[in-house]
């Protein structure tokens, strides 16, 4: 099974920008406020900050991000956040002035961040409240009730936690989302009366279910749930089906995660998202069919779905994320959206039944180990928007016999063709710069391959193992051949050497047990160690004294 790396994680990276540390998500361009430890002083968080060639919108600030700097006296955060962590926040010199408290709360530019017991029992949070802070009641015992403005769209997950004595939260319709685990441990958890059949159940939201859930479950309140909150029904080992509501319009970030048992669920036409991870690791299930008017499909959302055997992807998607169909090894056809522009790492990896898939002309991105280990797939085009097959792309697609490639395409990366033993020929096109590292290692049925003149970089192992390969002309652009490139292929006869050629590294032709011909050129200055070793039929020629040559270089030729 291939290794996915990260394949959990959004595509996130680390960034710096003015001082401040954030990590950026490439594929929404979107910002968040990361570690900074050392912050003091004033600090002001841009609506945007540019990050190479791409400009981010600054969305969140993200947990513990300044927290313990005693230093850091004030802060200006843009309209554009949509989240903050309290814990953002603990122990700084903003938390610890009392200054920056009234009524028993800490406000950031009408960011509800914190509470602390001299609050009201009976709190109406401000109209002026744009946002409250993921945790700011947290274990707070002295609200009893608590009436949130109609401007805020989110509880964010901890928001009530272990708020012991709390018995009524009022939340208006604008809430479109409720974060994991925002009324765990508080008194309205406690309260019997709030869950029904399994369900704990606020103002016709979905909060969270018990060990009380049907197998079967099917909404049927008097009241139509209109939300369902993060992590709803997750690990929920005894539900086998679910019917979703025409009330509902986001299946929520991990709502049904690990639900090992889920076989059916039924989807709406109404939902417009489903969030990151919403089925992770649902191993049984086979049926979960997206509307057709689907507008977001999140990263893993179907991860680790081997049973799902079907799926119909909206025209509306153009973004498919990171890991979403990783291991759903019993689909054997997916026909993507008209306009889709991004297929993120790891998309499609290790479904191993996907014969076919037609990549879209509108497509500008490929994620590294996007159809990693898709091993029934057998041919693909890949289209004039791609400039670089990213790494490990079509590692272990074992019955993959033919890949077209675009004009334009710059580079092979790492792996991308590794182990893809049934590829019989590739055309690379003349654009090409660089061959990444065991870009065709063990490409067992490639025959022939014209390396273009455009090609300054042929990386270590770049064609290691490819048994078949008979005869190969370095690119005149090369001068330097690395380390292991045409290693262990054992049917390789000839080589043409170019003219600018200076150095063969280490192991390059090492064991091309058939080689008998290499014309040689008057440039090499460099050949290493165990470079035609055990190429039994070559003859090694004299070489001027200037020419390096390194131990056992022709050690087992002629």
């Amino acid at each position: 099974m291939i290794a996915l790396v990260a394949a959990l994680t959004v595509n996130a990276q680390d960034a710096q920008y003015q001082d401040v540390h954030y990590t950026v998500d490439e594929s929404l361009l979107t910002a968040e406020v990361g570690l900074n430890p050392r912050a003091a002083g004033e600090i002001f968080i841009p609506e945007t900050i540019v990050v190479g060639q791409n400009t981010y919108t600054v969305i969140a600030v993200g947990d513990k991000a300044f927290k313990g700097c005693k230093n850091l006296t004030a802060i200006v955060l843009p309209k554009t956040i949509e989240r903050v962590y309290r814990s953002a926040f603990d122990g700084t010199g903003i938390m610890l002035n009392k200054e920056n408290w009234s009524d028993g709360c800490l406000w950031i530019d009408s960011i509800l961040i914190a509470t602390d017991k001299t609050i009201k029992p009976r709190f109406v949070v401000p109209e002026g409240t744009r946002l409250i802070a993921a945790g700011a009641f947290q274990g707070n015992k002295t609200i009893t009730r608590v009436e949130l403005p109609s401007r805020i769209s989110r509880i964010d997950h901890e928001t009530f936690r272990d708020c012991k004595n709390l018995q009524k939260v009022v939340i208006p319709t604008t809430i479109t989302s409720i974060g994991e685990e925002a009324f765990t441990g508080s008194g309205l958890y406690a309260n019997e009366n709030k869950w029904k059949k399994g369900a704990f159940i606020i103002d016709d939201c979905l909060i969270a279910t018990n060990n009380d859930l049907p197998a079967k479950y099917i909404f049927k309140n008097k009241i139509p749930i209109r939300l369902i909150a993060e992590r709803a029904f997750a690990n929920k080992k005894n539900l086998k089906s679910v019917t979703i509501p025409a009330t509902i319009t986001s299946i929520p970030t991990a709502c049904f995660y690990g639900c090992e048992n889920l076989t059916d669920v039924i989807i709406p036409a109404s939902v417009r998202t489903v969030g990151n991870f919403a089925f992770y690791n649902c191993t049984l299930l086979k049926n979960a069919l997206l509307p057709r008017e689907l507008e977001t499909l999140g990263a893993g959302a179907f991860y680790g779905c081997v049973n799902l055997r079907e799926q119909v992807l909206s025209d509306k998607l153009d973004i498919l994320g990171r890991a979403t169909f990783f291991t759903c090894r019993n689909i054997k056809a997916i026909t993507l959206p008209a306009h889709l522009r991004r297929i993120d790492a790891g998309c499609f990896a290790g479904c191993a039944a996907l014969e076919a898939i037609e990549l879209p002309q509108t497509l500008l991105f490929l994620g590294d180990q996007a159809f990693a280990g898709c091993a029934t797939l057998r041919k693909v085009v890949i289209p004039s928007g791609i400039n670089s097959l990213p790494k490990q792309l079509f590692q272990g697609c074992t019955r993959l016999y033919r890949v077209d490639l675009p004009d334009g395409l710059y580079a092979i990366g790492d792996e991308a063709l590794d182990g893809c033993l049934a590829l019989e020929k590739i055309n690379i096109p003349v654009s090409t710069f660089r061959i990444g590292v065991r870009a065709f290692h063990n490409c067992q049925q490639l025959r022939s391959i014209a390396l273009v003149d455009h090609i300054h970089m042929i990386e270590d192992g770049a064609f290691l193992e490819c048994k078949m390969l008979e005869e190969i002309a370095l690119p005149e652009g090369l001068q330097r051949l690395h380390q292991g490139a045409f290693s262990q292929c054992i049917n390789l006869q000839k080589v043409t050497l170019n003219t600018r050629l200076k150095r063969i590294d280490d192991g390059a032709f090492y064991g091309c047990r058939s080689l008998r011909e290499v014309q040689w050129n008057d440039s090499l200055q460099y050949i290493g160690s165990e470079a035609f070793q055990d190429c039994k039929y070559l003859r090694a020629p004299l070489f001027a004294p200037s020419v390096e040559i390194g131990k056992n270089a022709f050690k087992g030729t002629r």
